[in-house]
């Protein structure tokens, strides 16, 4: 009943969230008259920020922080001096922008917006998952159905966002548009305080952050420190048994064997009780471990981020490419173009069931892999598409930029069905349904539990590195891509522009994306982790377990 209010305040807070980011496109172009690549910039940078405040949390009063950067961005559609005078003109590039209040205003609601988000993304889950107990049977399928749930509501605040919300900004007024998100986050907050007294609290050990920090510490102090390359009885590590909140025990792996010495025991290292004299010199095993861990990741992490910055920088420019499109559906109905993104939704909810039930199967027929693929081979799968996404997407508007142009249409319209933009994003959603959710579940298993939440910041911080990729991508471009009386790719006019040539480049640096990601993604090796429960351990965290009794002078 506990996890029933965190759900309810994450489902709300996207609800908010994502109500905003899907249109906010065509609300930056429309109602703020900025061009295109100033407003991918703003989102891409704002997004950026979003995914990078995850690094530090706190729900409650980030959803106070969300609330107001909705209200916030709300009063900017309402009130008529906190944005740009309406215009008339059929190019609304042509009319006037805002001005120095007007923006700075609206950057103020984003802020608060990415303030908001980075404290309730990263801690819905593992508060969540805190309100189970995972050392009973019930507690662990308590959990499975907290993750369930999870996807199940966020995947049904993906749909209203980008299919109802969307609409009523679109065809009816951006003030409504924004007043249901904020109405809803709102909800989200008195929901989340009507749990106050029903939740589960764990008592928290100290930073994780710290524990890293002791240990690159610990290492640079007993760099000198000589230990034999393999383990011949004569070295003593500090060993304890670990804290009752950890579920997994690590052992001393074979990769990074420098780090080792950060567990060696030296002469003054244990006080009399046998506990470190000194955390900064002397950490345990674990410790050791849980940081090769982190060393091992950040390669592979690192090779996702310019995968996921294609479908940051198709988000926002084929929105541009859609307003350009034949939009009607019928004679009488127009998709909304911040609606599009549907069908790459659409395709990771037909997939994800296909590949449960359907590819697992048959691969793990082939392969002997319990899950059918690696966790690596599924990402690299996902970096493909990517590259094909992107590939597919710059012949798509190659064709839409030459009809568009054969028509002569004065406002750029083009007599193509934005249907045609079906492919890349469906392409998209398979990008997403293999990259991003196996690097998700490639964080969350390769941490120990206990680190889960640095797991899911990693997991953000990938998309905050995307975004502010793309944003420089798309200000380099903007700026050195013309010249000699040429317009740039990303001109105003996307007919005057390149734009295929820009998804090209994105393309081709997706290529040599795939082949880092290869190199990294063969070099490494998975972690080896045990449940406490293999383990018949004492469970005082002060007593060393020895390999010797001899201590390195």
């Amino acid at each position: 009943m506990e996890s029933f209010f965190i759900l309810g305040n994450e489902t709300l807070e996207r609800l908010g969230t994502i109500g905003l980011l899907a249109n906010f496109m065509v609300y930056l172009t429309k109602v703020f008259h900025l061009e295109q690549v100033d407003a991918a910039n703003v989102i891409n940078i704002w997004y950026g920020f979003t995914n990078l405040t995850p690094l530090v949390g706190a729900m409650a009063f980030a959803s106070f922080a969300t609330l107001l950067g909705l209200i916030t961005i709300t009063l900017t559609a309402w009130l008529p001096q906190l944005h740009p005078a309406s215009c008339n003109s059929k190019d609304p590039l042509s009319c006037a922008g805002p001005n120095k209040l007007q923006f700075g205003v609206l950057i103020l609601g984003l802020c608060f917006l990415s303030i908001g988000s980075g404290g309730i993304r990263p801690c819905s889950i593992p508060f969540g998952v805190d309100q189970f107990d995972q050392r009973t049977e019930e507690g662990v399928k308590g959990v499975a159905s907290f993750f369930n749930w999870y996807y199940m509501t966020f995947t049904l605040a993906l749909l209203i966002t980008k299919t109802v919300v969307v609409y009523i900004q679109d065809q009816f007024s951006w003030i409504i548009g924004f007043s249901i998100p904020t109405g809803l986050m709102a909800l989200a907050v008195v929901m989340f305080f009507a749990g106050m007294k029903r939740y589960i609290y764990v008592k928290p050990e100290g930073s994780k952050f710290s524990g890293i920090a002791q240990v690159v510490v610990a290492a640079r102090k007993k760099r000198k420190l000589k230990v034999p390359a393999e383990d011949d009885g004569t070295v003593t590590y500090y060993d304890p048994s670990i804290k009752s909140s950890v579920l997994s025990k690590l052992h001393r792996s074979k990769q990074f064997r420098f780090l080792d010495k950060v567990a060696v025991v030296s002469e003054g290292d244990l006080t009399p009780e046998g506990a470190p004299a000194d955390k900064w010199r002397l950490c345990s095993v674990q410790e050791v471990e849980e940081v090769k861990c982190l060393i091992r990741i950040v390669p592979v992490w690192s090779a996702g981020i310019i995968s996921l910055a294609a479908m940051t920088t198709e988000s926002t420019f084929t929105v541009s490419q859609a307003l350009k499109m034949d939009r009607h559906l019928g004679p009488n109905f127009e998709i909304p173009a911040g609606s599009l993104s549907v069908i790459s939704l659409l395709t990771i909810c037909v997939i994800l069931p296909f590949y449960d039930r359907v590819f697992v199967p048959f691969m793990r027929r082939i392969t002997g892999h319990k899950s059918g693929i690696t966790l690596l081979q599924r990402i690299g799968t996902g970096i493909v598409f990517a590259i094909f996404s992107t590939i597919v997407a710059g012949i798509v508007e190659r064709m839409r930029r030459r009809r568009s142009i054969s028509a002569g249409d004065p406002t750029g319209m083009t007599p193509m069905s934005v249907f045609w933009l079906s492919p890349q994003l469906i392409l998209m959603g398979l990008c997403e349904a293999f990259n991003a959710i196996g690097q998700l579940e490639f964080f969350n298993s390769q941490f120990p539990e206990h680190m889960r939440s640095i797991a899911n910041s990693l997991f953000f911080l990938s998309f905050a590195g995307s975004s502010y990729l793309s944003s420089v991508l798309v200000t380099i471009v903007h700026k050195f891509s013309g010249g000699h009386d040429r317009p740039d790719w990303l001109n105003k006019n996307l007919n005057a522009g390149k734009l295929d040539y820009f998804y090209y480049l994105i393309a081709v640096l997706g290529v040599f994306n795939l082949v880092y990601f290869w190199y990294c993604a063969r070099g490494y090796r998975y972690k080896v982790g045990l449940p406490i429960g293999d383990f018949e351990e004492d469970k005082r965290s002060d007593v060393v377990e020895m390999t010797s009794t001899k201590p390195i002078m």
